[in-house]
């Protein structure tokens, strides 16, 4: 006779092949929960139970018996990192649903899920075999549960891969579409054309935005209700669409035009154009899929669009810099071609341009036989208008220094002529001096300008002399004069503030400490020499970055 024990081990065969056979002949994913739910309920006479899946790296509460919907909405975040009953928030909500017995469900490689078990019905505690019964009953249960997964995903994907090749080739032959036509009009005409005959759509708008100002390129809605519209909402900040509900609870006048769909069209993640689509004729509503085909959609137009409006910047930019090269050509033209030689003074000068038309200036104009004028100007801003203004102070420069009036006076004569012909927030920082090659002495007067040096003995002097910058106000008070003897190896250096602050990688500035400190090393060359060895250290100092200011450096040095 068969002892109870063997009785009992068959029994539990028997009942394990037909969960197999069961569960095993079905790919749906509920019928395998609930009759592994069932099947370990029965077994173990358990009140309740719980099966929950990994699914998008949580747990989902997926199949439950004898748990009420509030308990169930209390599912706790469970992680499987470490072990199941070490979990509080798990072992909270275990205590809540009065489970006991808890078993992860596991295929070779992963965990699927866990199952909970609620107290058996007479009162026992789940033994050991039960929990290696249990065990036996979740690894058959595993592998249908990860067929059912596999066989889930792969008509997913499958549904999802056919719309999405029906969608690609509908776009590509949109994208050879929007790429041959180059005009706003054309571009949204395809764009209304193909949404209309895709979905039937009888009320529409599409817009885009230039400088935060709407421009409508084809609307089936009035420009005064538009314009009301766009007043009312600041829909140029749009970035994600709107569907139906969203516009009637926060875009009541959107709403009141039967509009049910607002897609931006985006490049880049900034929105420049927006969709309008009212009610469908055949009165279906919009669904994901159809909201990113029309994004997509939109997205090839908007590019076309721009892409037509960067061609025309990219035109008028060419034009631009054609003619900035010219005023850059004739700017070069207005600085002294030749440098004349003089028995007492050495003298050296360059003007490194940015790539902009800047407003820095100097000259070398020879009043008689044994002095000559020098300046150094550095006029606020780029562009034409500080060359123009460059060209302005060259003129007032030339015809005042010869009329022998006092350097002083002719400083306030020069910055009453310029406030007379400059713009709201433009100035002129200038310097400019008289040098006598018989007496060997300079006077000066600095309207502002960056401090010239004088350096004698190793020590440095700053010309400081003079009085306020050009162009602010008529003069009111006289500029000061300063005449200095000159001597020996003395060596003056003018200067713009694009060297003092012209920057490196690190954004930092060569500085006037620094300019000081090389001109005094440097003190003992020639003024060529001088020259090139501060412009070599100034581009050294700031390799790798684009220059953004023009460099006007001129070197002095008595002989």
């Amino acid at each position: 006779m068969e002892t109870s024990e063997s009785f009992k081990v068959k029994r539990n065969l028997t009942a394990l092949v037909e969960f197999s056979r069961v569960v095993n002949e079905s790919l749906d994913l509920n019928f395998i929960l609930n009759n592994v739910l069932f099947t370990c309920m029965g077994k173990f006479l358990a009140t309740r139970g719980l099966i929950a899946l990994k699914i998008n790296g949580g747990f989902q509460l997926k199949s439950s018996k004898g748990i009420s919907e509030e308990l169930q909405k209390k599912f706790p975040k469970v992680s499987l990192n470490g072990d199941l009953l070490e979990d509080k928030s798990l072992q909270s909500f275990l205590a809540e649903s009065k489970l006991q017995a808890v078993e992860k469900i596991n295929s070779s490689d992963k965990c699927l899920g866990f199952i909970c078990l609620g107290e058996k019905l007479n009162q026992t505690p789940y033994s050991e075999d039960d929990r290696e019964f249990l065990k036996t009953i979740l690894n058959i249960s595993a592998t249908a549960i990860q067929n059912s997964e596999v066989l889930d995903e792969l008509t997913r994907v499958n549904r999802k891969l056919d719309s999405r090749i029906q969608r690609l080739s509908s776009l590509f032959e949109l994208s050879k579409e929007f790429g041959l036509v180059n005009e706003s009009t054309k571009v949204a005409k395809l764009l209304v054309y193909s949404v209309i005959g895709q979905f039937l759509v009888y009320k529409f708008a599409v817009v885009t935005f230039e400088d935060d100002e709407m421009k409508i390129l084809e609307s089936k809605i009035s420009r005064q209700d538009l314009e009301k519209i766009f007043k009312e909402y600041n829909l140029i900040n749009l970035n994600t669409p709107l569907d139906k509900e969203e516009i009637q609870k926060k875009f009541p006048e959107l709403d009141k035009q039967k509009i049910e769909l607002a897609i931006p069209m985006q490049i880049q993640g900034k929105t420049k154009g927006l969709i309008l689509l009212g009610k469908r004729i055949n009165n279906q509503a919009y669904k994901r899929d159809d909201v990113e085909f029309i994004s997509s959609v939109a997205s090839l137009a908007i590019i076309s669009l721009e892409n037509h409006r960067l061609f025309l910047e990219e035109l008028e930019k060419q034009k631009m810099e054609e003619e900035l090269e010219i005023a850059r050509d004739i700017q070069k033209k207005l600085l002294p071609q030749t440098i004349p030689s003089f028995s007492h003074f050495d003298i050296a000068a360059a003007n490194l341009s940015s790539r902009q038309v800047g407003g820095d200036y100097y000259d070398l104009i020879t009043l008689d036989d044994k002095s000559f004028c020098i300046s150094i100007a550095d006029v606020v801003g780029k562009g034409v208008p500080a060359a123009l203004l460059m060209a302005n102070l060259q003129a007032f420069l030339k015809i005042i220094c010869k009329q022998g009036m006092k350097l002083s006076e002719a400083t306030g004569l020069i910055n009453d002529l310029v406030s007379e012909n400059i713009t709201d927030g433009k100035f002129i920082t200038f310097f400019w001096a008289v040098l006598n090659n018989e007496d060997v002495t300079i006077e000066y007067v600095n309207a502002g300008h960056n401090l010239p040096l004088l350096i004698r003995n190793g020590e440095i002097r700053k010309l400081d002399k003079g009085g306020m910058i050009l162009g602010v106000m008529k003069t009111l008070t006289p500029y000061e004069s300063e005449l200095i003897k000159l001597e020996k190896d003395d060596v003056i250096l003018l200067f713009t503030d694009g060297i003092s602050e012209a920057k490196n990688t690190k954004d930092e500035e060569f500085s006037d400490g620094r300019l000081e400190k090389l001109v005094l090393e440097l003190s003992g060359l020639t003024a060529p020499e001088i020259l090139t060895s501060i412009k070599k250290e100034v581009q050294n100092f700031a390799y790798g970055t684009i220059q953004s200011d023009d460099i006007t450096l001129m070197v002095i040095k008595v002989k």
